[in-house]
């Protein structure tokens, strides 16, 4: 179970650091995705900062089982507001934001598993 958690969490941290990323420099996809949603400009940097947090807590997980569930958790959190923020506003391009809960629901049963 616990190198089904590093696959798992490996893809998802590289997902979501990719993500924050993106979302700090205000790529303009991702800008005008969450524009679409509603999500005001000044919520930007936080919600980057909680998946590049995300991000940290699933590899440091891999040291840490309590963290690395923290993480999951929190990840999972994020893109179930997610995929409810796209639906909310009958945006039902939702697939890669449904993989990514997921891949945070899978890396948290994995690393419950493995403990």
């Amino acid at each position: 179970m616990f190198i089904g958690y590093v696959v798992v969490a490996a893809l998802l941290a590289l997902a979501s650091t990719a993500s924050a990323f993106l979302t700090f420099t205000r790529n303009p996809q991702v800008v005008s995705s969450m524009e679409k949603v509603g999500v005001p400009d000044s919520w930007l940097p936080w919600l980057a900062t909680a998946k590049a947090a995300g991000a940290l807590g699933l590899l440091v997980g891999l040291f840490v089982p309590a963290l690395g569930a923290a993480a999951a958790v929190g990840l999972a959190l994020y893109f179930i507001g997610a995929v409810t923020s796209h639906l909310r506003v009958k945006d039902f391009n939702v697939a890669p934001v449904v993989v990514l809960t997921l891949l945070a629901v899978a890396a948290l049963v994995l690393r419950i598993a493995s403990a």
